[in-house]
């Protein structure tokens, strides 16, 4: 975790040192402020860049471990300030889009899996259409059709549940057709393992044995996948926020590119990282607790 941390860090450092441009004119009001050369020393020397870029880099790295991202070149505000007040919003998008993934996930699986062949296909080929859905277009279809033509939802994505619905839906049903792809062959595996021969055996119906039985066995490729997917979806959350003008870290985001603010630009960006290896290691504990013979070993 922490090599991957370490790594996000310098590369967006990097990135931020090889940005063309001067970060001092935005600093004092973009380039129409047109800002004398006293000012533009003076503002140089109190941000620290005309330091030595290794100076600069440790200085960095210093601020991120006592968690200091910086101060916003526009906003004048602390960058770890201006992202906990819009963190919240991109979160609550990102869980419930996992969870309506899974759901949508595990409802084709059990209904479709280890059937008849032509079930088996048509679940198969929702999955591979659903996982073939670019988000950005998709979201755009669904504002469209539910909130314009059909008035079902709002059109602005923030007003309560109703208003999460479409933007949740957005990231989930991509993440749905891959979640279900990676589950499907293992649950057709284990619903021909000996513990799931032996459950029938003993008079189990079908369906129990698909819950109780294969299933469990079943969601661990798609637990490995997770990891991944809830670090994607933090990320496509951003995008999505936009389409459907919702409050969350999308909006600061475009703001920070089109203005040049680089802390806050890096700021996400090591949130993002951030998340991405906390959702990993989430994933590794709960390999342990859904698989017993991990707790064995």
């Amino acid at each position: 975790m922490l090599g991957v941390l370490w790594g996000a860090a310098t590369l967006t450092f990097l990135a931020q040192h090889l940005m063309p441009g001067d970060p001092a004119p935005t600093i004092l009001g973009g380039a129409g402020s047109k800002p004398s050369p006293e000012q533009l020393a003076a503002v140089n020397a109190q941000y620290g860049f005309d330091r030595p870029v290794l100076v600069q880099y440790v200085d960095y790295l210093g601020g991120l471990v006592r968690g200091d991202l910086g101060t916003s070149y526009v906003l004048k505000q602390p960058v770890a300030d201006i992202i906990g007040q819009q963190v919240g919003p991109t979160l609550v998008l990102t869980i419930t889009a996992l969870v309506a993934a899974w759901g949508i996930a595990v409802v084709v699986t059990l209904l479709t899996a280890h059937r008849s062949r032509a079930l088996a296909a048509l679940g198969s080929g929702v999955e591979i259409f659903l996982a073939a859905l670019p988000q950005y277009w998709l979201g755009i279809v669904l504002l469209v059709v539910f909130a314009f033509q059909l008035h079902l939802f709002p059109v602005v994505g923030d007003d309560g549940v109703a208003g999460l619905v479409l933007p949740a839906l957005t990231l989930a049903l991509p993440l749905a057709g891959f979640l279900g792809q990676v589950t499907r062959d293992e649950f057709s595996t284990a619903m021909e393992q000996p513990f799931a021969v032996s459950a029938r055996a003993r008079g189990m119906s079908d369906w129990g044995v698909r819950w109780r039985h294969a299933l469990r066995h079943a969601v661990l490729p798609g637990l490995s996948l997770s990891g991944w997917a809830l670090g994607s979806l933090f990320s496509t959350a951003v995008i999505v926020e936009i389409v459907f003008v919702r409050p969350g870290l999308g909006r600061i985001l475009v703001d920070a590119v089109s203005k040049q603010d680089m802390p806050v630009v890096v700021g996400v960006t090591l949130l993002v990282a951030l998340v991405y290896v906390a959702a990993n290691l989430l994933v590794d504990v709960a390999f342990v607790r859904v698989d017993p013979r991990l707790r064995r070993a």
